[in-house]
């Protein structure tokens, strides 16, 4: 018995409660609009005599200040050359080359200790497990 007077006990409230709500409604009064937000009455119109900014086409994802030994002039777009000793990182299967992490590429070329030439594209905004450098996704690599 006391289960179904708390049962009719909370229907009467949410009854009680939801038609509560929807009067503001029914009268014509817009909902409240919550604090700070302005409601969006339209949408913005660009100013055509305007210039827009420029951007450049083919941004290269290369650091800014280029390292000793680090990437030569891109043979094509985006892609980059290296060359030098390769090394292990701090996880299991992570090679670097001259603070680039080596993703892809041939594992029997870039083992650690070998002098290789790598050509690719970094990548510093990709998410990889090794804990270390920038990510090189190697497109050709060769021993020097």
């Amino acid at each position: 018995m006391r289960t179904f007077r708390l049962v009719v006990t909370a229907l009467t409230i949410c009854v009680a409660l939801s038609a509560c709500g929807g009067q503001d409604a029914e009268r014509g009064n817009p909902p409240p609009v919550p604090t700070g937000t302005q409601p969006v009455t339209s949408s913005p119109v660009p100013d055509p005599t305007s210039t827009p900014p420029i951007v450049d086409p083919a941004p290269t994802g290369l650091p800014s200040s280029p390292k000793p030994g680090g990437p030569s002039t891109p043979p094509g777009v985006r892609a980059t050359t290296l060359t030098g000793t390769v090394q292990s990182g701090v996880e299991p299967n992570c090679v670097l080359l001259d603070g680039y992490l080596l993703l892809g590429g041939p594992r029997d070329v870039l083992t650690p200790g070998a002098r290789v030439e790598v050509t690719g594209r970094a990548e510093p905004d990709m998410m990889t497990t090794c804990q270390q450098g920038t990510p090189f996704v190697v497109s050709n690599a060769n021993r020097s």
